[in-house]
Order: structure tokens, then sequence, then C-alpha cells
């Protein structure tokens, strides 16, 4: 019997309270998530593995990971999980003019992807009523001037080829998994950055 109890105490304890720990921070805290494609190319690529803070508080030029089954109707079955940069929050209103992006008439920093991006591969001039209409987006979308309060206008880096909000509009706060951050070992130095703290210079000074 001294001998059990001693094992549980021991052994048994430590191990469950670990387990029980590492449940919760990955239910909770935090969690590993994989990039599905180009669209965030260059500053993240296929199949890079990215942290996916579930605490961060989202604010414009984060990354996040979204759960896009009930946002974009070309998903036919199974998980879909999108990873894209927020641009507008709610109550902002977002326009391309003049090859520029511009949030509540202010002017988007995006020297996070080249000119080629930022002008053709953003689209000509648009504003987020033109762009649901053009889009055919869902309805409960249609015709908004300003991002709905408790959702995201989100766009990809690789704007050429990213599927974003520009096709199937804003994304439920709910379906918001987490943010995406380039963990601190990785190499390039650039791109982490552009990942991790393009939130802190999002407009144009």
């Amino acid at each position: 019997m001294k001998f059990l109890k001693l094992c549980f105490k021991n052994w048994i304890m430590p191990i469950a309270i670990g387990i029980t720990i590492a449940v919760l921070i990955q239910k909770f805290i935090v969690i590993g998530a994989t990039v599905d494609g180009l669209s965030m190319m260059p500053n993240l690529s296929n199949n890079e593995k990215v942290i996916e803070s579930k605490l961060s508080t989202i604010k414009r030029g984060d990354v996040v990971v979204f759960d896009a089954r009930d946002e974009d109707p070309a998903i036919s079955a199974g998980k879909k999980y999108y990873v894209k940069r927020v641009i507008g929050i709610g109550g902002d209103t977002v326009e391309q003019r003049n090859s520029k992006l511009f949030v509540n008439g202010k002017e988007v920093n995006q020297s996070y992807i080249d000119f080629y991006q930022q002008s053709e591969g953003t689209g000509l001039n648009w504003q987020l009523s033109n762009l649901s209409k053009r889009h055919a987006w869902q309805e409960k979308d249609q015709n908004q001037t300003r991002v709905p309060k408790g959702t995201y206008f989100v766009l990809g880096d690789n704007r050429m080829l990213s599927n974003d909000s520009r096709s199937y509009g804003f994304i439920d706060k709910s379906h918001i998994l987490g943010k995406a951050i380039v963990p601190f070992w990785r190499q390039n130095k650039q791109a982490k950055k552009n990942i991790n703290h393009q939130a802190k210079s999002f407009f144009v000074n």
C-alpha cells in the first residue's frame, strides 16, 4: 500500500497534472496551426507552422486563423481553416483607391507586400458596397458601407491569388480561432516582423 501511495504521489499525480495543463493551454491559450496554400506569400509559405494565440486581442494588421466553413460558400464539406490579415474591424470603412488601401479615410501602410500586390493584386477602385455586388456576397453582408460590428474584413498578402473578404464578405468574430504568430526561431526576421508586429504601424505616418 505504501508503495502504491508513493507511485501515486511521485508519478501518477505529476503526469496527470502535466496532461491537464497541456490540454488547458491547447484549448484556451495557444495551439499550433499550419498555413494551407500560397495566399499569405511572401510572409507565410504553404505548410508553414505558426502559433495560434487564443487570448490575443485582434487588431488591424494582425494575421488570424479562422474557420471558413460558414464564411466561404465555396467550401463544400469538412474543416477548412484560413489564415488572413485583418484590414477592417467593426465600424470601419474600407476602400481601394488609386492603388492605395484606405481604412476610415486613412492610408494603410502596406510595406509588407510589393507594389504589384498593393495595386493590381488588390484590384481596381472599390468600396465595400460595390464589392458585395460584384462578388455576390451572402445576403447578410450585402450593401454594407462599413464593416459590421462583431466582424472583420480580411485580405491575404498574396492579393492576386488570395480568396478572402473581397470574394465572400465579412468574417464573424465567433469564427476567429486565434491570432497567428510566427515563432521566434524562424530566421526570416522581416517576414516575422510583417506577421507579428504589423499592427503597430498599420497606417502610413
